[in-house]
């Protein structure tokens, strides 16, 4: 029942960077099944001791799914092995179409906690990586009757709110690096899709290493497979040049493309999946103060915690203070956290019963997700830090 079955990318040669794994195979492996090219430029040889797959075993994927694999080991930070991959790349398959700049590298600390050396590796992968990549695949798209180049990263948000909480760092997080800008004016397509979550609240993320990391055991049932992002992907790469220039979140464009059961890509259909939290309603304290409950009467969570002045009191005051109806109507979740540390306790967020509600002490109704995690780290993931 795809909408997409119409639109074929066989024969055309895909370079995609950190294409062994995560949201970079899924893209590849959906490709390969119309019967395309696909040039897995990544570092991973062998295997690793906690990440999935190589480059080989991608490779391997690629070929059971009805494409063409040319393994190529690419550190995207190493010059020479991006022009050694690309000059393969047109040797083995007589050219290249597409460009997926994939490959990226995060570290959510602030200023004074980021260590020179992850600065430097954020942005020789992240600005410097995705522009060599694209500088020296260039020649060789423009021979290309539909070139297309896909950054797989966030679109900018001018929130102030993200400048005020990662300051330094603002510019080198995986969120923001990839708005990266090429030479010159481009005669193809080049666009930017949302991979793992998104700035509009309440679109949902993706399950890739990097969230079990994030997330730990269990973290994959509130999730979406990445089939999401290779549908959305596919989508943009089969699309006319003229479609160049856009930044595009995955669900909004499958929607617009006419998708309308969204329960195929999660992990556990049914399950609660989660949000992305850092709701752009923080941004203005003084809307975020009370919230007007269904009776009419102001709900705040300090009046029910011992510590109303506390980070973790705050928290909730300011998610309270968020809720909306469209975010219970989206969500439909309800999220209990057992908190350690010096706020430890029971506090939940539902997102599921009438105006929703957040506060101290275990959720109305039956949590469908429990999250057990420091108080500290609580407070970091709810700020945006």
């Amino acid at each position: 029942a795809s909408p997409f079955t119409f639109r074929k990318l066989a024969g055309c040669t895909l370079f995609i960077t950190g294409a062994s794994r995560g949201i970079g195979k899924a893209i590849a492996l959906k490709a390969a099944k119309d019967g395309a090219n696909i040039v897995i430029a990544a570092k991973t040889a062998e295997p690793h001791p906690t990440l999935p797959g190589t480059i080989y075993t991608a490779a391997a994927e690629i070929e059971a799914a009805g494409g063409k694999a040319l393994p190529c080991i690419v550190n995207v930070r190493e010059e020479q092995q991006i022009i050694n991959a690309v000059e393969k790349a047109v040797k083995t398959f007589g050219g290249i179409d597409i460009l997926v700049n994939n490959a990226s590298a995060i570290s959510l600390t602030g200023t004074l906690e980021t260590e020179t050396k992850k600065v430097n590796l954020m942005m020789d992968v992240n600005v410097r990586g995705t522009y060599l990549t694209s500088k020296t695949c260039l020649p060789h798209l423009r021979k290309s009757r539909n070139p297309h180049i896909l950054n797989l990263s966030p679109p900018m948000n001018m929130n102030p709110m993200w400048f005020k909480n990662h300051c330094g760092d603002f510019l080198l997080c995986e969120r923001k690096a990839k708005f990266v800008f090429l030479p010159e004016k481009l005669e193809f397509l080049v666009v930017s899709l949302k991979a793992l979550f998104s700035y509009p609240p309440n679109f949902l993320a993706i399950h890739t290493a990097a969230m079990d990391m994030l997330g730990g055991s269990g973290i994959e049932k509130q999730c979406r497979k990445t089939d999401i992002l290779a549908d959305a992907a596919y989508c943009i790469l089969t699309k006319p040049k003229s479609f160049t220039g856009n930044f595009i979140i995955d669900e909004v464009l499958l929607r617009e493309e006419g998708v309308k059961d969204f329960d195929v890509y999660a992990i556990a259909p049914g399950h609660p999946l989660m949000p992305d939290f850092f709701l752009d309603a923080f941004k203005e304290e003084k809307k975020l103060s009370q919230h007007e409950g269904a009776d009419g009467a102001k709900a705040s969570t300090e009046s029910a915690s011992a510590k109303p002045r506390s980070p973790v009191a705050e928290t909730f005051r300011v998610i309270q203070g968020a809720m909306s109806e469209e975010y219970v109507r989206t969500t439909q979740g309800v999220f209990q956290f057992e908190l350690s540390g010096e706020e430890g306790g029971t506090w939940y967020i539902d997102l599921k019963t009438k105006g929703g509600s957040a506060g101290f002490g275990k959720p109305p109704v039956t949590a469908d997700v429990v999250m057990s995690m420091s108080s500290a780290d609580f407070v970091k993931m709810f700020t945006g830090e």
